[in-house]
């Protein structure tokens, strides 16, 4: 494994270091790595360690929303409002829609199988939006409307939204019944997150405030309470469930708001964290694509994705109607708001091993999106935010 780990950090440094100073995005060169280490290529990664790949992942993405709570206001929140809210459900339902009504036509799927592909494509990926908006965030870009904050805030929760859908739809897939209280877990979750993240990041400021520790310490402290979350959400399979990762972003907001220098400082250790949690995360994303799937694949499937993600643009469109946003910024919003990467690769295998007839397909597009929009989308928003942003 030592060995395993060693590769990914020099090669995926290389590689990132390589793309960087060809000007596009340094998370393309970490997915080459990736696809070429991996088991479906030179097959150099121990097993061992792509057996733990979904917990490393995890793990990552925890260090990336610790830090976007830690840096978002709840008063620019406030501020971005109503469209935020909408952000978090219009775009992926649009996607959704877009697939029941292309999928059929260009792959000859059932309804049903398009309905498990859509909510497989749907999630954007934070672990892509997050870092690139905190960025922003960082250099002072849109203060006044809060542009990067709108969809940081957004991208965080249309992933909860999404997989229970997936859920949903894969277990009608299987030929179970859907009961209403798998739909209820989508508001349940939400609100449960919220509450929990926020009575926890209370506590802890409380904690910070009451006892000196070093800020190490404190990171260690939410860096555990952020795995517990993690687990009792795993292994809570009632009605009212809760998001883990939404309550740690909130848990991260909490805190910002009631120990503001504390949260300055933490997020300096968390950004120093991402360094390695990044090139772990798109290393081993990468180490799960099948790239003979993607080579294999057609056109058609190509012009799916396109098409459906035309659908989620009209999505964010609609999401912002009624805003104070001029057009550069709309489109940056819809630029910014297309990265697929981290639910696909978790869950686009999943409907092949439950033996759904769609299961080839699904995975072949999920590996695809992730080829296609991770690099595009983060090139986009690397090269246009300072043409349309203030």
């Amino acid at each position: 494994m030592l060995f395993s780990l060693a590769l990914i950090f020099l090669c995926g440094m290389l590689l990132g270091g390589i793309f960087t100073k060809l000007k596009l995005p340094a998370l393309l060169g970490m997915l080459l790595t990736g696809i070429i280490l991996g088991p479906y290529v030179l097959n150099l990664l121990d097993p061992s360690i792509l057996n733990i790949s979904e917990d490393l992942r995890q793990i990552a993405l925890i260090i990336i929303l610790t830090r976007a709570g830690l840096n978002l206001d709840i008063e620019d929140l406030k501020k971005v409002g109503r469209p935020a809210f909408l952000m978090c459900f219009i775009p992926a339902t649009f996607e959704i829609i877009g697939m029941l009504i292309l999928a059929p036509k260009l792959l000859g799927l059932s309804l049903l199988d398009s309905a498990v592909l859509g909510t497989v494509i749907a999630a954007v990926s934070p672990a892509i939006i997050v870092p690139k908006m905190l960025r922003l965030i960082e250099e002072g870009y849109d203060k006044k409307k809060k542009v990067p904050q709108l969809i940081m805030a957004g991208a965080s929760v249309d992933d909860i939204f999404v997989i229970v859908l997936f859920t949903a739809f894969s277990k009608l897939a299987t030929g179970k019944s859907i009961l209403i209280t798998d739909f209820i877990k989508i508001p349940s979750s939400i609100i449960s997150g919220f509450i929990v993240g926020a009575i926890i990041g209370k506590l802890l400021a409380l904690f910070f405030k009451k006892i000196h520790l070093r800020d190490s310490i404190k990171v260690i402290i939410i860096l555990s309470i952020s795995f517990l979350l993690v687990t009792l959400e795993k292994v809570n399979t009632g009605i009212f469930t809760f998001s883990a990762l939404l309550a740690i972003m909130t848990m991260g907001i909490v805190i910002q708001k009631f120990k503001k220098e504390v949260a300055t400082r933490l997020s300096s250790k968390f950004s120093k964290l991402w360094i390695a949690s990044e090139l772990m995360l798109f290393v081993l994303v990468g180490a799960n694509v099948n790239i003979s799937y993607a080579l294999s694949s057609s056109l058609t499937s190509i012009f799916l994705i396109f098409g459906v993600i035309i659908f989620r643009i009209l999505g964010v469109f609609l999401s912002l109607l009624g805003t104070n946003l001029n057009y550069k910024e709309r489109l940056f919003t819809m630029i910014a708001y297309s990265p697929k990467a981290t639910v696909q690769a978790a869950i686009g295998s999943i409907p092949l091993t439950m033996g759904l007839a769609c299961g080839d397909i699904v995975l072949t597009i999920a590996i695809l999106s992730i080829l296609i929009t991770a690099p595009l989308g983060a090139f986009a928003i690397d090269s246009s935010y300072k043409k349309l942003l203030s």
